[in-house]
């Protein structure tokens, strides 16, 4: 079930077309689902994790800052390029400045990357984007920095950081429960939780998307496949291995689109389609995710390169 991610998310935007009526409830519950999805990946994170990133500083360092600069920066350039809407152009910026997606770990798995560097990188950037997700949407989105900046981190911290020390805390004092849970359970929850999430953000802003779908859909695909092309390019020209190659690129490529969708619901209430970016990058992740990991596992990565 839960490697048909992105089949589910697919499915459920589907449904959001078809009867959006059934799924608009789910709205006030966006942030508590975002917050499951989060604590299950605290659930698999020991706190062991934090002393390999102390060993391997340099790695993790490479693909967390690649991940606050390339993404923040071409969805700016992005919005500029394509003269977006500005309620879509800060919908984009808020998903280029997301740290990485859980989902990446999968992907990066299914491609023969560095599935240890990858939780690494998703777990540090997480961390970061505590601080680092507010005041780069702030500045890149033009909004006038104030008690709004404030408020966003401490919903970073109630949604990202809690939750996640929350589920690490869990693994520590009750692992044998943790780790059949966290293999088994968890990330169907997770799955479940994004594709409400994405299912919801769809139909809620159905009008919006008949209105401007196509260049949406053009746009964040560009975003996207930039990313993960950008993130495989800097890796490479740092003369890393393959293995790392593929690993940056997934977890650059890859966002935290749940958590884009969950800011913007609720610090961007008064325009909803700030939120549609996010939820169109969440399918597109999946998807894209799916076919990149598809055709690098038909090529394996030379030992040591």
């Amino acid at each position: 079930m839960t490697n048909l991610f992105a089949l589910w998310v697919v499915l459920g935007s589907i449904w959001a077309i078809v009867a959006p009526e059934q799924i608009t409830w789910f709205r006030p519950w966006i942030p508590l689902a975002l917050g499951v999805v989060m604590l299950g990946m605290g659930l698999t994170l020991r706190w062991q994790d934090f002393g390999e990133v102390v060993k391997q500083p340099v790695s993790v360092l490479i693909g967390v800052t690649a991940q606050f600069v390339i993404m923040p920066s071409l969805a700016f350039l992005f919005a500029k390029l394509f003269r977006l809407d500005p309620a879509f152009a800060l919908g984009l910026i808020l998903v280029g400045c997301c740290p990485g997606g859980t989902a990446s770990n999968v992907i990066a798995y299914l491609s023969g990357a560095h599935v240890p560097l990858s939780v690494l990188m998703t777990m540090t950037s997480t961390l970061v984007s505590v601080v680092m997700t507010p005041v780069l949407t702030f500045w890149l989105g033009g909004i006038a920095v104030g008690g709004d900046l404030l408020k966003m981190i401490g919903d970073m911290i109630l949604i990202v950081l809690l939750p996640v020390v929350g589920g690490m805390m869990l693994n520590f004092f009750f692992p044998s429960l943790i780790d059949s849970v966290g293999k088994t359970i968890s990330p169907f929850v997770s799955v479940l939780a994004v594709t409400l999430i994405v299912a919801c953000i769809v139909a809620l802003n159905l009008e919006k998307l008949k209105t401007h779908w196509q260049t949406l859909l053009l746009v964040i695909l560009l975003f996207d496949l930039a990313g993960f092309a950008l993130g495989y390019v800097v890796a490479r020209l740092l003369r890393q291995s393959e293995r790392f190659c593929r690993t940056v690129s997934i977890e650059v490529g890859m966002q935290n689109s749940g958590l884009a969708v969950a800011l913007a619901q609720r610090h961007f209430a008064s325009n909803a389609a700030v939120s549609v970016p996010g939820a169109i990058a969440a399918v597109y992740h999946c998807l894209l995710g799916s076919l990149i990991a598809t055709v690098w596992r038909r090529i394996p990565p030379r030992s040591g390169h």
